[in-house]
């Protein structure tokens, strides 16, 4: 447990640690806790980007209109380069696992009820967007800025995962639709599922302002992923992307259609990226290479 834990979880929930209930370390780190008063809480600690406070702000609007997923229990707190905040443990509920058509409806049917639950919550965009949705950044070159990844030899990263990365940016960058608040790391590894019913949806952390098409076409992509992503069939990202204006009750225009399936393309090219610069096993550039085609040629890119 990070030495700085015990004076935070004091000062700003009045007990201390008592035990360690897990700990998980990625982007974030995740703290799960049982205080000394018995409560059982999260803290999450993550580089401040400036992105948290809105994160944060949006999921204690949620909470408190009764959408399944944990209730923040402090605001945003800095500490030193990090931001950090608690929120409730909410265990149970097991991971879906699976990438068919079938699979993708229920989870369709999960991401536009988180649309239309963000649709009414009001916070600053949370800027800069995730990574593997940062698409629209003002950097010089194809990738966003990120100093650890840049500075390995990118030399390794295949060309046609630069290649397709690059036409599904331009199609996305030539779209001209509002830009929503969604969550923009819908994996299964980010939703719980009761077997009575219901599920409940974390990583809030991964909020992102871009457009409504173009987020669920990413989440039509991503949704099977778990560790390591991986890239949904083609026949499941259209079963979801069908499935979602279905359970919104609206139709995408034909630009819409098109921006979903170019986003599809931009997380897979990034983790694809990501294994390539890391010596990784290609399961997103293996079905990046097999599926690239046909999805850019959905995406008019």
């Amino acid at each position: 447990m990070a030495e700085w834990l015990s004076a935070w979880c004091l000062a700003h929930l009045g007990s201390v640690p008592a035990d360690v209930l897990f700990e998980v370390r990625q982007i974030s780190s995740v703290h799960g806790l049982r205080l000394e008063d018995g409560r059982k809480i999260v803290v999450k600690a993550r580089p401040d980007d400036g992105r948290a406070e809105a994160c944060v702000n949006a999921q204690t609007q949620l909470a408190e209109r009764g959408f399944p997923c944990a209730r923040p229990l402090t605001p945003v707190i800095a500490v030193g380069s990090l931001a950090v905040h608690a929120e409730e443990y909410r265990p149970g509920g097991e991971v879906v696992p699976g990438d068919t058509p079938a699979i993708a409806t229920r989870y369709a049917e999960v991401f536009a009820r988180l649309l239309a639950a963000l649709g009414g919550i009001s916070v600053e965009p949370p800027l800069p967007n995730p990574r593997w949705l940062r698409w629209d950044h003002a950097d010089s070159g194809l990738w966003p800025a990120i100093e650890f990844l840049d500075e390995r030899d990118q030399r390794v990263v295949p060309e046609h995962v630069t290649k397709t990365a690059d036409r599904a940016r331009r199609r996305l960058l030539a779209a001209t639709l509002p830009n929503v608040l969604g969550h923009g790391d819908f994996e299964a590894q980010n939703l719980r599922w009761q077997p009575a019913g219901g599920w409940t949806v974390h990583d809030w952390d991964s909020l992102a302002w871009q457009p409504e098409a173009a987020l669920a076409g990413a989440a039509s992509g991503m949704f099977p992923s778990t560790i390591p992503p991986t890239l949904a069939p083609i026949e499941s990202s259209a079963a979801f992307l069908e499935s979602y204006q279905d359970f919104r009750g609206r139709r995408f225009s034909l630009a819409e259609q098109e921006v979903a399936w170019a986003a599809s393309l931009w997380p897979a090219a990034h983790n694809a990226r990501w294994e390539a610069l890391h010596g990784d096993p290609p399961i997103c550039g293996a079905a990046l290479r097999e599926q690239a085609a046909e999805r850019l040629r959905l995406a008019n890119a």
